[in-house]
């Protein structure tokens, strides 16, 4: 108790308790590890590296003062001068070679997407035009049905009204009962 007493009259924030210490045996542990300590503050930002940058070959020099060969006659050091500059070179080459690749997969990537989409708009066409189609003729059916039953109630009121016609001429022949009726 002496102890707490003596960090509350100081001033200073009370130790945070001591955490055992734990070794990773296994990639995934460790990743367990960090995701655990990361959750103990969420409030905390939480630093997520940036993307290294590309490796970028020296630009060739504008204007060469010493020009030199691997032929006889050049100092014994001139030799790795010269080789440091031809692999230098060969670098900058091969970098340059791997760039112009890369840009000619992203142009042959892109193309197909086109290509892809294009392909699946004609399709999506294709069935919308067929779906047009049936919404037509089943419309063409509803309308065929409809009018065939007002032709079949316009002739039921004319068949209707003639037999009514009849029956007024039938009247003066009424039977005294009905067979068949209750």
């Amino acid at each position: 108790m002496a102890v707490d007493r003596k960090d509350a009259r100081s001033g200073k924030a009370p130790k945070k308790e001591s955490q055992p210490l734990i070794i990773a045996k296994t990639p995934a542990e460790e990743q367990r590890l960090k995701l655990e300590r990361l959750m103990r503050n969420p409030d905390k930002p939480a630093s997520i590296p940036e993307k290294p940058k590309e490796w970028n070959p020296r630009a060739p020099p504008e204007f060469v003062r010493d020009v030199m060969g691997s032929s006889a006659g050049a100092g014994s050091g001139e030799f790795h001068v010269y080789r440091h500059l031809r692999r230098r070179e060969y670098q900058r080459q091969d970098f340059l070679e791997r760039i112009s690749d890369k840009q000619k997969l992203d142009e042959e990537y892109i193309e197909k997407v086109k290509e892809n989409q294009k392909a699946a708009e004609e399709r999506t066409a294709k069935r919308r035009k067929k779906r047009e189609k049936l919404k037509q003729k089943k419309l063409m059916a509803k309308k065929a049905k409809m009018e065939s039953q007002k032709e079949g109630a316009s002739e039921e009121k004319s068949s209707s009204s003639a037999s009514e016609e009849e029956e007024q001429e039938d009247d003066a022949e009424v039977p005294s009962f009905i067979m068949g009726k209750r």
